[in-house]
């Protein structure tokens, strides 16, 4: 279940993965698999060839990308997520988010 994020953050990621940009979403997050683990940050693209070689510079396995047919992301969550906000300029999301 997502919180922190209103309907037009929502709107320009989904856009964005469907025309076959990288996006990047941070919301608060609730999963009883990840105890420890309040946000997530889903990168997504629909172009998988893009998003496999995203995932690439930052060490993450194509096996690893939820594959939704419309909506393919990878979560990232925890001290990667930290990690890869900060290199990718996402400076915003970690304030808001408290990361």
């Amino acid at each position: 279940m997502a919180f922190g994020i209103n309907k037009i953050e929502l709107r320009v990621w989904k856009d964005q993965v469907r025309k076959g940009n990288i996006s990047i979403l941070t919301h608060y997050w609730l999963d009883e698999r990840f105890p420890n683990c309040y946000t997530v940050t889903k990168v997504g693209c629909n172009n998988m060839e893009r998003l496999i070689k995203w995932g690439e510079k930052y060490g993450l396995q194509a096996e690893w990308i939820h594959n939704d047919p419309v909506y393919p992301h990878f979560d990232l969550f925890g001290e990667r997520q930290r990690e890869i906000l900060l290199k990718e300029n996402q400076l915003d999301h970690i304030k808001k988010f408290n990361l």
